[in-house]
């Protein structure tokens, strides 16, 4: 009888809280949706190619994105270019090369855990403390994308590293029964296996990146430029920047416009998603 009561309640438990979690996702998928609504509603009509081939204007009907959006493709390439091999070797040196029983791995493991949860305005500080003031780079895109490199650094490495984690040992002993060197088991054999991950975690951790703002104000990003980047030392802005701006203003047109421009930055990262799905199934095809 007592079984049978325990039972019935642990049922009823799993009901409610089964109810709870999926009016959760309920409520947040509706808020999105809503957001979204609106967005298209207000954007889409000015959503054209003059849009996002113009310069910004203080005149809403002859304003564009043009050298944010070009700002934001050079801020987000350079940080991929300087986060992806640091992170990447920084989780092989853990995973493959360093002792797991010394206090500088377990350290190094601490800090990088506690740095993926540090607020994105610190590392605009530091950013600016270092590569702006100390480095005297400057509020260059240079110094913006190595601030976002620092962002997105603990959680490229943290995938990278349950990815390699996840490969079998027995790929790695069967490569080195064979007489195959370490280094070669890790870029011939471990690598290819771990792709899929890296490649989920990196394009996450770079989404994010493009969608800061907060970093790059401390750095010196501007929110309104009508010249275009020539080089990784001159000023820029970016997308979210040039959005901020937008909203900050009393006109409804302006307002249209940062919709607009949301639009666009949505369909960037839905872009930059699906050629992170398309990249990681046919790295999961060439291993099955």
């Amino acid at each position: 009888m007592k079984t049978t009561k325990r039972h019935q309640r642990r049922l009823l438990l799993n009901r409610i809280f089964e109810w709870i979690f999926f009016s959760t996702i309920a409520v947040a998928i509706l808020v999105l949706g809503a957001l979204l609504f609106d967005i298209f509603s207000r954007g889409i009509s000015g959503l054209d190619w003059s849009f996002i081939t113009s310069m910004p204007s203080s005149r809403p009907a002859k304003a564009g994105i043009f050298p944010a959006l070009l700002g934001t493709l050079w801020v987000i390439l350079l940080t991929a270019l300087i986060a992806l091999p640091v992170g990447i070797g920084t989780a092989i040196y853990l995973e493959e090369y360093a002792n797991k029983k010394s206090w500088f791995f377990k350290a190094l493991n601490l800090n990088i855990a506690n740095l993926a949860g540090v607020p994105a305005i610190v590392y605009g500080i530091l950013g600016l403390t270092v590569f702006v003031q100390l480095l005297k780079i400057g509020p260059t895109i240079l110094a913006g994308a190595l601030t976002l490199s620092l962002l997105i650094l603990p959680v490229i490495i943290v995938a990278s590293i349950e990815a390699i984690r996840a490969v079998p040992n027995s790929i790695r002993e069967g490569s080195l029964a064979l007489g195959v060197t370490r280094w070669q088991t890790i870029t011939g054999a471990i690598l290819p296996m771990a792709l899929p991950g890296i490649l989920t975690g990196s394009i996450l951790a770079l989404s994010r990146a493009m969608g800061e703002a907060a970093p790059l104000i401390m750095v010196g990003a501007v929110g309104f430029v009508t010249f275009l980047p020539d080089s990784i030392l001159d000023r820029y802005t970016v997308l979210p920047m040039l959005i901020y701006n937008w909203t900050s203003r009393p006109q409804d047109e302006f307002a249209q416009l940062a919709a607009s421009g949301i639009i666009v930055m949505l369909i960037i990262l839905m872009l930059t998603n699906l050629t992170a799905i398309i990249l990681r199934n046919r790295s999961q095809q060439r291993i099955d």
